[in-house]
């Protein structure tokens, strides 16, 4: 059992060898014709050196530490065939598109009134995201004054409550149903409107 084992790797292993060795023939034949301006590059990034006029580049010369392979321009690439001459075809120039270009634009809803007064949300939108809120008009004075700082605080501007959730159904703000509800339905109107 062990022989049969050791005689399949065996085999196997001076196989793989061979078809190294061997490499696909005219291989070599394929780097001659490639053009100049195809240049192959060095693991530093710069091009690699031109043939001298012997036809040998000097990182091919053999020196002394150098192995000797079994033919010279084999490829070791197991099982590809290449043709004698290897032509490329330029690359189609690329062509881009760039993105639409988004517009923003300012959608005001109408002026609602309500118990306290009246008011009337303008909303700005980069394309079809709602990216700022504000409420117009809203009373300063007394209570209903710091009912309206509580509705503007949290539905408007650019980190509220109408930005977050992008529509109108919105939580109404404890003590301030009738601002609250004045400043969505002017709300959905913009919305309707953009």
């Amino acid at each position: 059992m062990r022989r049969a084992l050791l005689a399949i790797t065996g085999l196997a292993a001076s196989t793989t060898v061979l078809v190294v060795l061997k490499g696909a023939p005219g291989a070599g034949q394929a780097a001659q014709d490639r053009p100049v301006a195809e240049a192959p590059v060095a693991p530093g990034g710069s091009a690699a050196p031109e043939p001298t006029p012997g036809g040998v580049t000097p990182s091919a010369r053999p020196s002394a530490s150098a192995k000797p392979t079994a033919k010279a321009g084999a490829s070791r690439t197991p099982g590809i065939r290449s043709s004698a001459t290897t032509r490329t075809t330029p690359a189609a120039p690329r062509t881009t598109t760039s993105a639409p270009k988004v517009t923003t634009r300012t959608v005001t809803g109408p002026v609602v009134s309500y118990r306290y007064g009246s008011l009337q949300v303008r909303i700005t939108l980069s394309g079809s995201r709602i990216v700022d809120a504000t409420g117009l008009g809203l009373p300063l004075d007394g209570q209903s004054g710091l009912r309206s700082d509580d509705v503007q605080a949290r539905y408007s501007g650019s980190s509220g409550e109408v930005v977050a959730k992008q529509s109108a159904n919105l939580n109404t703000v404890s003590g301030a149903t009738y601002t609250s509800t004045a400043y969505k339905q002017s709300l959905q109107a913009a919305l309707d409107k953009a």
